[in-house]
């Protein structure tokens, strides 16, 4: 399959996308006072030396540890999973909020939930999805809830309450497949979809009834044409999303393979969606239905990132992408067309890190090395980024 590539700061201007808070801001509230560290890009320099806790970050940020698998984050409180994955944060009506994590474990995999408090502190820790199986990643919705992805040939997805006081749902017409990642366009209702197969395809789910109710809808695959040197995504229905006899990329002959599907978000009428096996993260323009490569390992200026997997975005676009493997690194890919590291973990190598997700306020960054630096499912850590002084 072949893309047209066009550079990230063209790319962006077509999106309408600027300049990102984050990295001119700092992890702070949109809006907030004060100069971020990030504020001056030439100025960055190298990440510092690792903390206590084995993270190279910007000067003037800190990092705690939040959870560590097998263990109580707090007193009484449900034990922490394993290999913890995907996550996303939200928002509370008292100030706080819950960060959700999946754990991508087989039989027994699910999703956990870190409750914080208004100011910050951690004051519970509770399941929300149980025994399900290698629960990758997924993706929040507008209303609240969080879609889990089982990364399995019959996975499936299911809706959570980020609470735990609903139980979480299967949503089996998102389809039957190895699923990996969702987000949700809610300015047209459509549900995008990644698969993590070294074929998968790239999926469009429009449900019958609108946003919220994703119980039941239409399943699309994608087919990407070249048309007078721009690579256009086709969308066609897949007749059987439960794949009772076959799998879903296979149903249409004539759909454009992704080689494992990983990461996806949405920014502005784009979506963007990352392939890890050959490191490339793609933008999909929702409009115009234009396929091109934000970052491509083989051609990059800056060919930094590789391992590319799970994707967080800022408020104003610029695409967080996070390292299975490569160098445990937090890498942003910014609208000025950097490859820029914003934090390293290290002596974890055989590891990844998973989870990206901003608290409610943009002040904080919570992510998860999945296998610690034990390297198995049983030694993942969750973190929190946050500048010294808040």
């Amino acid at each position: 399959m072949k893309s047209s590539l066009v550079n990230r700061r063209e790319f962006l201007k077509m999106a309408g996308i600027g300049f990102s808070a984050f990295l001119s801001g700092g992890i702070r509230a949109i809006g907030s006072e004060g100069v971020g560290r990030f504020s001056a890009l030439g100025d960055v320099g190298t990440l510092l030396p690792p903390d206590a806790n084995g993270i190279c970050l910007p000067p003037g940020f800190r990092s705690r540890i939040v959870a560590r698998s097998g263990t109580s984050p707090v007193d009484g409180a449900q034990v922490w999973h394993g290999a913890p994955d995907g996550g996303g944060v939200f928002a509370q009506s008292d100030g706080g909020w819950i960060y959700v994590s999946n754990s991508e474990i087989s039989g027994r995999g699910g999703v956990g939930a870190l409750r914080f408090n208004s100011s910050g502190a951690l004051i519970d820790s509770y399941p929300i999805l149980e025994n399900t199986t290698w629960n990758c990643a997924g993706g929040t919705t507008p209303w609240g809830t969080w879609l889990s992805c089982e990364e399995t040939r019959t996975g499936q997805v299911y809706e959570c309450d980020p609470t735990g006081r609903d139980p979480a749902v299967a949503r089996p017409a998102l389809g039957v497949f190895s699923h990996e990642a969702v987000a949700v366009d809610e300015a047209t209702g459509y549900l995008f979809l990644t698969e993590d197969r070294p074929d998968g395809g790239f999926y469009r789910f429009v449900p019958s009834s609108g946003l919220p109710d994703i119980s039941s809808g239409r399943l699309e695959i994608a087919e990407v044409r070249e048309d007078g040197g721009e690579s256009i995504v086709i969308w066609h229905e897949v007749p059987d999303p439960l794949a009772k006899s076959t799998s879903t990329r296979k149903q249409v002959q004539s759909y454009s393979p992704f080689r494992g599907g990983e990461g996806v978000v949405i920014h502005e009428r784009t979506v963007f969606f990352s392939t890890k096996r050959d490191n490339r993260v793609w933008a999909y323009n929702i409009e115009s239905h234009q396929l091109s490569l934000a970052y491509d390992l083989a051609t990059s200026a800056s060919p930094i990132l590789s391992g590319v997997d799970n994707l967080a975005i800022t408020p104003t676009g610029d695409v967080l992408v996070a390292e299975d493997g490569g160098h445990m690194q937090l890498i942003a890919l910014t609208s000025d067309e950097r490859v820029m590291p914003i934090l390293q973990v290290v002596g974890h190598d055989r590891s990844e890190i998973t989870g990206p997700a901003f608290d409610p306020s943009f002040e904080r960054l919570y992510f998860s090395s999945q296998r610690g630096s034990g390297g198995t499912s049983a030694d993942g850590v969750t973190y929190e980024i946050a500048y010294l002084e808040s």
